[in-house]
């Protein structure tokens, strides 16, 4: 139990020390120093894009999506988030993602060593299905862009 308290403490206390450097600091402090904590203006601008099309509930879905956890404040506070609204949200997604994880750890409890053994005996495959997955979706990536037609950029540069 004091594990969840004292992960539910740091958690929202984190996000809020980021809250407060979004919203004090701003996207110019962000853009100026962001690229060393790998908060590039590119992944700014897509973060801030999902907290307007998605409101407060993705402060609380944030959690459990790996690197918008941790920029999750910062984000908020740039967006303009009412600071009582963030820490509500901010709360919520705190204690799910505590009370998820407290109760992993807390069901595997013995079983560690197992759940260990049969992670890394199928670490090779998870390994080989990324080498074959992940070449293959950059390759199609890179086709689809060379099969767009130059016209369709010409009209998008002019607004058209």
């Amino acid at each position: 139990m004091l594990v969840a308290v004292l992960g539910f403490c740091g958690a929202v206390l984190g996000d809020n020390i980021g809250f407060a450097i979004g919203h004090f600091g701003g996207r110019r402090l962000i853009e100026r120093h962001g690229p060393y904590i790998f908060l590039t203006p590119r992944r700014i601008g897509k973060a801030t894009g999902f907290f307007e099309r998605h409101g407060g509930w993705i402060i609380i879905l944030a959690r459990f999506i790996e690197g918008l956890r941790q920029a999750n404040g910062i984000i908020a506070g740039i967006n303009g988030i009412h600071w009582a609204t963030f820490p509500a949200f901010d709360a919520i997604g705190a204690a799910l993602w505590v009370a998820t994880w407290t109760n992993v750890g807390y069901l595997s409890g013995s079983h560690i060593n197992t759940i260990y053994d049969t992670a890394n005996a199928y670490s090779t495959y998870v390994a080989i299905a990324l080498g074959v997955l992940l070449p293959a979706y950059i390759t199609r990536r890179v086709l689809r862009v060379r099969e767009r037609p130059r016209g369709s950029d010409l009209n998008r540069a002019r607004g058209g």
